[in-house]
C-alpha cells in the first residue's frame, strides 16, 4: 500500500453517468456499493470515498444507511463496518468532492477518470502509480456507475486510466470489482503485471 507520496481519494459517481442508450442520467445508490466501497477504501488506506449524487432522495437514502452503521444499532453489531463506512462522504457533485480535498490539502486534486472503453491515450497503471508515489498533490479517482461516466466528465479529467482487460474480450465489471482491481494496481507497489 502507498505509505508516501500523493493521497488517493475515490469518488463513486452517480451523476453524470450514462444509461445503456447513452443518455446522461443520475443512477441510483445501492446499499451494496456503499458497504463494499467503504470496506475497500478502508482496506487500502484511502482517506475517503465520495458518493456523488445531486438527488436529494438518494442523498437521504445514503445518509440513512450510514447513520445505521455509524451511530445506530449497526455500530454495536459490527464495529469493523462502522470503521469502514466512516470513510464515505455523500456530496452533490464531483466539484464538491474536489473542493473538500482542496480544503484538506490546500491544493486542487488531480482528477483521473475510468472507462471500460479502451483509449489509445489511457494513463497506464505504471505511470499513475509512479505519479502517486513521487508527487505530493492529492488525486481523485472517478468511478462511474450505470454504463460509465458521461463524456463531459471524461473530457474534464486530467487523465483517463487504462482499461482493465480480461482474457476473452468480455468487459462489463461491476463498479465494485473494477474499484478493487484499480486500487490494488495503483496502491500495491511491487507489481509484475505492468
Amino acid at each position: 500500500m502507498a505509505e508516501e507520496g500523493a493521497p488517493l481519494y475515490v469518488a463513486l459517481v452517480h451523476y453524470p453517468v450514462l444509461n445503456r442508450k447513452g443518455d446522461t442520467i443520475a443512477s441510483a445508490i445501492t446499499n451494496l456499493d456503499l458497504h463494499d466501497l467503504g470496506r475497500l477504501v478502508c482496506t487500502f488506506g484511502v482517506p475517503a470515498c465520495y458518493i456523488v449524487t445531486p438527488l436529494a432522495d438518494q442523498q437521504l437514502l445514503a445518509q440513512r444507511v450510514l447513520h445505521h452503521w455509524l451511530v445506530g444499532v449497526g455500530k454495536k453489531l459490527h464495529p469493523d463496518r462502522e470503521r469502514a463506512l466512516r470513510r464515505l462522504r455523500v456530496v452533490a457533485s464531483i466539484r464538491s468532492a474536489q473542493e473538500d480535498i482542496h480544503l484538506r490539502w490546500g491544493t486542487q486534486p488531480r482528477v483521473w477518470a475510468t472507462s471500460a472503453k479502451g483509449r489509445a491515450d489511457g494513463l497506464t497503471m505504471r505511470h499513475a502509480r509512479r505519479l502517486l508515489q513521487e508527487d505530493s498533490a492529492p488525486c481523485l479517482l472517478l468511478l462511474g456507475t450505470g454504463w460509465g461516466l458521461a463524456p463531459s466528465v471524461l473530457e474534464g479529467a486530467d487523465g483517463i486510466l487504462e482499461t482493465i482487460k480480461g482474457v476473452n474480450g468480455y468487459n462489463h465489471l461491476s463498479v465494485r470489482c473494477a474499484a478493487a482491481i484499480l486500487l490494488d494496481r495503483l496502491l500495491v507497489r511491487d507489481r509484475s503485471l505492468d
